[in-house]
């Protein structure tokens, strides 16, 4: 699956894609594959630590949605010529503790991060899935 068949710039649900094809697809356009899964979180704050630890944020991050957005914008931009991103976020929780709205916030700063790089013609691709 060549990644020349979805659009540059989008947040959507994982549907049809398998995570393989689409690590697959990230290496063979030379594109960086993010991924973390999330069956273990069950909280924001296990949601932000997981990700931190799987895409290798500094220690420095601050665990809050800014510092996320600030991790997927700006400290990788300022890193030098992107070529572009691929990020799996699989099994997001679906819990009274990680309710519809925190995934909506989470997701608005996937949606955020894909805009700031559209705006560099940078492509970023981000799928998910739920518990």
């Amino acid at each position: 699956m060549p990644l020349q068949t979805i659009r540059p710039n989008l947040v959507q649900a994982i549907r049809a894609y398998r995570v393989d094809d689409l690590m697959a697809a990230a290496a063979a356009a030379q594109q960086h594959f993010l991924y973390v899964n999330l069956s273990n979180a069950q909280t924001k704050q296990d949601v932000l630590d997981q990700i931190a630890a799987s895409f290798l944020f500094p220690a420095h991050f601050g665990k809050n949605l800014d510092a996320l957005y600030d991790c997927m914008t700006d400290l990788i931009h300022k890193a030098g010529q992107q070529p572009g991103f691929v990020v799996v976020l699989e099994q997001l929780p679906d819990n009274p503790r990680f309710d519809r709205e925190m995934r909506e916030q989470l997701l608005d700063v996937f949606r955020d991060a894909a805009d700031f790089w559209a705006e560099r013609k940078v492509p970023f691709r981000c799928f998910y899935s739920f518990q």
